[in-house]
């Protein structure tokens, strides 16, 4: 079956040129022109969406941040706003990629192909990553083949992480829903917490990488 991507863009020309090949790429698009209509829609059916940010009705970013409340389904932003304090903030709210306008299309389509080749995992599902390997149903947590005890904050901020591997996660949205943030949640408390959960994973702690300006990001599983 064709995996559905749903593009999110309000100029009728570009929109048009995306889909033509989204469709010749083989790919199922839905296009929408609206911010309304966005913030309406449940990204449940899609693979991926493709999100402008300058849209009528509402905010691009306001859109994405609504999307990524609901569902860990991969963003790529796709706008003619180029400045770092604009990428840094799309990254921050959820955003996996972001392609600047004017771009060429195909370069769009590898962007899009690439991201999807990366597994978003559910709930009940394993992760490895190098000498990490994550039972998100179990709750268990091993390094080289030997159990690692986490506490349940440590572990919930590690499966995080590990259900959008290779895509940064923004610290506000980790503070706001991993952590409590009428009792335990500042960004601060994040980072004590994301420190000891790197020391208890010894040799594996490189895998939780920092992204600066953003927050932390699971390293994708090394190539076979």
């Amino acid at each position: 079956m064709p995996k559905k991507v749903l593009l999110i863009e309000d100029d009728v020309s570009l929109g048009q040129q995306v889909v033509d090949r989204l469709r010749a790429a083989g790919f199922e698009p839905t296009w929408l022109r609206d911010g309304r209509e966005a913030l309406e829609i449940s990204p449940e059916p899609f693979a991926l969406l493709v999100l402008d940010l300058m849209l009528p009705g509402a905010h691009g970013l306001d859109v994405l941040k609504k999307l990524r409340k609901e569902s860990d389904v991969p963003v790529l932003v796709l706008t003619a706003r180029n400045e770092t304090q604009d990428k840094v903030r799309a990254l921050g709210l959820g955003a996996d990629d972001y392609v600047t306008k004017p771009f060429w299309p195909d370069e769009l389509i590898a962007r899009i192909e690439a991201r999807l080749r990366r597994p978003s995992l559910q709930r009940g599902e394993m992760v490895e990553s190098g000498e990490l390997s994550m039972d998100l149903q179990s709750r268990r947590v091993r390094v080289a083949g030997e159990d690692v005890d986490l506490t349940r904050v440590e572990f919930d901020l590690l499966a995080a992480l590990a259900r959008r591997p290779g895509a940064a996660v923004s610290r506000a949205w980790l503070v706001e829903h991993v952590l409590d943030p009428e009792r335990e949640g500042t960004e601060r408390t994040l980072d004590v917490h994301m420190s000891r959960l790197r020391r208890k994973l010894g040799p594996a702690a490189g895998r939780v990488a920092t992204v600066w300006g953003v927050g932390y990001r699971l390293e994708e599983p090394d190539a076979p």
